[in-house]
């Protein structure tokens, strides 16, 4: 059987991300038969709307890369109560020229983490509201809003506090069902 790829959006581009590691915690809680594809945004133009006309090729290789993914995961930080200009510059071209948005249908979900006591909620609300204009089917619950502590989640995505790890593999549970739900 063919695994089911996740394409994995992560809004951070520090060396020493919390995104990514929470990124990496919940893809060695996932089921067997999933693939996490982390796509790289790091190195994409700002959106123009004259690429419209020719698609630079790095553009284009990041649709296809989205294209061939049966699912979306988006783990974002929060920036002054929104989402990273990078990720957001990325979704736009990913969504790109009118009629070829690269996100449709696909089932996704949201998290994130942050130092603030709030995680990642107004982030993962500004990001929900684009993508489900983007006719990205999103889970719902549980929502995913962890307050970032020192020794939370190494750099291998090792989780080292139970109740966190109960959490995630609930998160990783109901997300496997809800991609699952959406390939018949």
């Amino acid at each position: 059987m063919a695994k089911l790829k996740v394409a994995v959006f992560v809004g951070s581009l520090r060396k020493a991300s919390f995104n990514r590691k929470l990124a990496k915690a919940v893809e060695k809680l996932m089921p067997d038969d999933f693939e996490f594809d982390y796509v790289r945004i790091d190195h994409l133009p700002l959106y123009n709307q004259d690429f419209d006309e020719g698609y630079p090729a790095v553009c284009t290789q990041l649709k296809r890369q989205i294209e061939s993914a049966n699912a979306l995961l988006f783990v974002t930080p929060e920036y002054n109560r929104s989402i990273p200009g990078v990720l957001k510059n990325a979704v736009d071209i990913a969504s790109r020229p009118w009629g070829t948005n690269s996100f449709a249908g696909k089932p996704g979900a949201t998290i994130g983490i942050s130092i603030g006591a709030t995680g990642t909620s107004m982030a993962q609300q500004h990001l929900r509201n684009v993508l489900m204009y983007l006719d990205v089917p999103l889970l719902g619950q549980p929502e995913v809003y962890v307050h970032f502590k020192e020794g939370l989640i190494d750099d291998e995505g090792n989780i080292g506090s139970e109740g966190t790890q109960k959490f995630l593999q609930g998160f990783a549970d109901k997300y496997a069902a809800w991609v699952k739900q959406h390939q018949a």
